[in-house]
């Protein structure tokens, strides 16, 4: 009998539409022949089914269910596509815990450390996992410019704390520049995270629990015709992403051991990619997305691909992975 599999997607964060794609994408690719799937959209005003007509049915979020034409339907399994809250902060994970619905992304702690950058930085530091320097601020704290500047140098980058898609970052050049960066990242998150520039080549590393392994795709190099690797390098064209990227084996070797080991520290299941940049030869990590883009375009997809994995074996294998 086919699995009722529920893809639950848009969210509550700048990422809604983002996450509309990657849901899309998933609905259109999962095997017909093994999945029922249904299109849930989730919002702050409303949790609706969509169907191929574009009608919405409520669900009930008592059991997670939908009635249609009197029809109760309850799912198997949950695939997660809603990048940013509540999807990606661990909301939803303890909601489908509660019910004892399995879902594809990770569990609710995991979900919380990845999503909290300042967290998550803290959290793998003991394990040895370099990382940039970095200067913690939050709504309401005094700026003091000069201490900034002295622990974290210029230029350096300022990033709302809990925010994704390059929403809420900058990059700040000179002193005059660090205001107006804090006050974009405050309108995305009341934490803000100020990390020194890193100068080296940047690449993004998804790994993945595929067919019960944990697998570390091929690598992805990120060469951005901005400035950094903003929301229009990432979704409107503007960067090369190059897979597999051109590092030396060496650098090759250390970044995949990295990866596997920060997916490991935190016991990731799911999906994960992680940016990481190498300064002086040694990765250094930026952060992980446990529900990373899944467009066709999107750099999971890309290494996947690389990879020999179609999207309908990749989304397939996260699904059969919920199910155990």
């Amino acid at each position: 009998m086919k699995k009722n599999i529920a893809i639950i997607m848009g969210g509550y964060s700048s990422e809604y539409k983002i996450s509309l794609t990657s849901g899309n994408v998933v609905f259109e690719c999962l095997d017909s022949t093994k999945y029922n799937p249904y299109r849930i959209h989730i919002f702050k005003d409303k949790w609706v089914y969509v169907d191929v007509n574009d009608t919405e049915f409520p669900i009930d979020k008592n059991d997670f269910s939908v009635t249609v034409n009197g029809v109760k339907t309850t799912f198997d399994c949950v695939f997660n596509a809603i990048h940013g809250s509540p999807g990606e902060d661990g909301f939803m994970q303890g909601y489908f815990d509660l019910l004892n619905i399995p879902h594809t992304s990770c569990g609710m702690y995991q979900a919380g450390i990845t999503f909290n950058k300042r967290d998550c930085l803290s959290v793998l530091k003991p394990y040895g996992i370099k990382t940039a320097e970095s200067y913690f601020v939050n709504k309401g704290d005094v700026i003091n410019e000069d201490d900034i500047i002295a622990k974290v140098g210029l230029p350096c980058f300022v990033k709302a704390n809990k925010a994704g898609s390059s929403f809420g970052v900058s990059k700040a050049h000179t002193k005059a520049d660090l205001q107006p960066a804090i006050d974009a990242a405050f309108k995305e998150d009341d934490e803000i995270i100020i990390e020194s520039f890193l100068d080296g080549t940047e690449v993004s590393v998804g790994v993945i629990i595929y067919k019960g392994e944990t697998k570390v795709l091929p690598i992805t190099e990120i060469v951005s015709e901005n400035d950094f690797f903003d929301y229009e390098a990432k979704y409107l064209g503007k960067s090369q992403e190059i897979t597999p990227a051109r590092l030396t084996k060496e650098q090759e070797n250390k970044v995949n051991t990295v990866a596997k080991k920060v997916y490991e520290v935190l016991k990731m299941t799911g999906f994960s990619r992680s940016e990481y940049i190498f300064k002086d030869g040694e990765p250094h990590l930026l952060e992980m997305n446990t529900i990373p883009g899944l467009t066709r375009e999107s750099i999971l997809p890309q290494q996947a691909a690389a990879a020999g994995i179609s999207l309908s074996d990749l989304f397939d294998s996260a699904i059969e992975e919920a199910l155990k």
